[in-house]
């Protein structure tokens, strides 16, 4: 992936862009015309705030779409695929029984604070992540440690090439390494900073961090020292504006530059040459997580009674305008190696929920419904909330909704629904088919053993299944146990399967060389602006 080095502007040191990039935060929006950003500065609606800037420590892809951008892993994601590439690694080996990862590291790159990048830095990031006794494990929780769950040991061979022992062989080892989970950090700065890290970001990326000011922008400034060449924007400003309707008009009145997660229902706004609606498929779902310890949803007749309940096609179609198609399981139709095309997804049939709850022996049981105000991935959330509340109460459901702000709704969401909630929207983006339901599917990925198994479903041949898949080498005996981990876990209906979506983002005419991943990240080194 080739970079240009930006013109000179006059004015333009560290000072003037950061000056710049701030004063578009408050620009203020005339009657009469449309407001204007500074050029080479990129102001990029964010749809929340970010949680935390230590890629370690974070699962949203919220936070990932800044991370990206500041850090750098051993490996990355190809543009415009999930295939892995060379990063600060250019080349590694990997042992013939799978266990051993050997990579020799690129030479003469530095954090941004000025400390060396080498293989003792890459131990560092791994150790803390890993190691409880590591001294600067208390700078966590790092919750998708999961991602690396088979790592031994890591050990620098030397300054510049570093092994990986696993336990096991895993297959989707080097994909989890591009995935942010496997940024590297600079370990002088953890140091420095300890559990404020998370707000003193430095690695080796095309951005280096200015600033956080809290609820109002997250800036970040070109690293003209970036090994894979200077980035063509001066500075980058990621706002957090969590109502869509809001960023919506602060698009159209050019306050920000670049919008992710277009409401479909505003898609209409930015017809014409003034705008550049971009779309890019990529492996979401939206599902609901539902609570298989207690209450009404413990039994399945009941679980796939709202599955039945639910208009799924209604909801893509009308809420949705068409921007996402209805899924059928666990896994997205973007992993196709992977996906189960024979499973169909469960069709909209009031009657045959009604028959289930009676079935089931309960009439009109209650249900604590968690709905989010917005989030990564998850579209249009309040809408989606009150219309399938709407569908399950039609069928004999008693549903109360409660509504949080996305960063509180994961607090109270991940750490497990048990005496809280019976049913949660959620929305994954993933890299591999392992990710979602390793992480969210197991017996052993219940929220106190740090896994996202928020609804406690439990099944030992689905636990057999994504185990061997994780050991499985060849790719096509990987996919046949995942489609049958995808039959078990549609008949047993531990989430509603709802959505899978295809991600937008709308830019403005002064913006050039932006596209989207399938990743759902946002890389913004290739992009220019006048």
């Amino acid at each position: 992936m080739s970079k240009t080095n930006p013109p000179m502007r006059r004015g333009w040191g560290r000072g003037a862009a950061l000056a710049g990039a701030l004063a578009a935060l408050t620009w203020a929006l005339p009657a009469t015309a449309p407001a204007q950003t500074p050029p080479g500065v990129l102001v990029v609606g964010q749809i929340a705030e970010p949680k935390a800037l230590d890629p370690a420590a974070v699962t949203a892809v919220n936070d990932f779409r800044i991370l990206m951008n500041v850090y750098d892993g051993l490996v990355r994601y190809a543009d415009g695929t999930l295939e892995v590439e060379p990063a600060l690694a250019t080349d590694w080996e990997i042992s013939e029984d799978g266990t051993e990862y050997t990579f020799s590291l690129r030479e003469g790159v530095s954090f941004h604070d000025g400390s060396p990048f080498d293989a003792e830095a890459v131990v560092f990031n791994f150790e803390r992540m890993l190691n409880e006794d590591h001294p600067f494990h208390d700078t966590g929780p790092f919750p998708l440690a999961f991602f690396f769950s088979a790592v031994e040991t890591v050990e620098a061979v030397d300054d510049m090439t570093v092994r990986f022992t696993l336990s096991e062989p895993y297959a989707p080892f080097l994909s989890n390494l591009a995935y942010p989970t496997g940024l590297i950090v600079s370990p002088a700065a953890v140091e420095e900073h300890g559990a404020d890290f998370a707000r003193n970001p430095s690695g080796t990326g095309p951005f280096r961090f200015v600033e956080w000011r809290s609820n109002e922008a997250v800036v970040v400034e070109a690293n003209a020292g970036y090994w894979d060449g200077a980035p063509a924007l001066q500075a980058v400003v990621f706002r957090p504006i969590t109502d869509a309707n809001t960023r919506t008009a602060e698009m159209l009145a050019g306050g920000i530059d670049l919008m992710v997660e277009v409401p479909p229902v505003a898609l209409s706004e930015f017809e014409g040459d003034s705008y550049t609606v971009h779309e890019q498929a990529g492996p979401h779902l939206w599902f609901l997580i539902l609570n298989t310890k207690e209450g009404p949803f413990a039994e399945k007749a009941v679980r796939q009674a709202a599955n039945y309940a639910i208009d799924k096609t209604a909801l893509v179609e009308d809420v949705l305008e068409g921007t996402a198609e209805v899924a059928a399981g666990p896994t997205p139709p973007a992993f196709a190696w992977a996906h189960n095309e024979a499973l169909e997804p469960y069709p909209h049939d009031p009657e045959r929920a009604r028959a289930l709850l009676a079935e089931a022996g309960l009439e009109n049981p209650e249900v604590t419904f968690f709905v989010t105000e917005g989030g990564s991935g998850m579209l249009d959330p309040v809408a989606m909330g009150t219309a399938i509340q709407a569908d399950l109460e039609a069928v004999g459901f008693d549903v109360a909704i409660e509504t949080y702000e996305w960063n509180t709704f994961l607090g109270e969401v991940n750490p497990g629904l048990e005496g809280k909630a019976d049913m949660a929207e959620m929305a994954w983006m993933t890299n591999d088919p392992d990710t979602l339901p390793y992480l969210a599917l197991r017996t052993e990925a219940m929220p106190d053993q740090g896994g996202f198994n928020s609804g406690y479903y439990s099944n030992a041949e689905v636990d057999t299944l994504l185990e061997e898949a994780r050991r499985a080498t060849d790719q096509d005996t990987r996919a046949e146990l995942y489609k049958r981990m995808q039959e078990i876990v549609h008949e047993d209906a531990p989430w509603v399967f709802v959505a899978n979506w295809k991600q937008n983002a709308v830019t403005n005419d002064r913006v050039e060389g932006f596209t989207l991943q399938p990743s759902f990240f946002l890389l913004l080194d290739d992009v220019a602006k006048n």
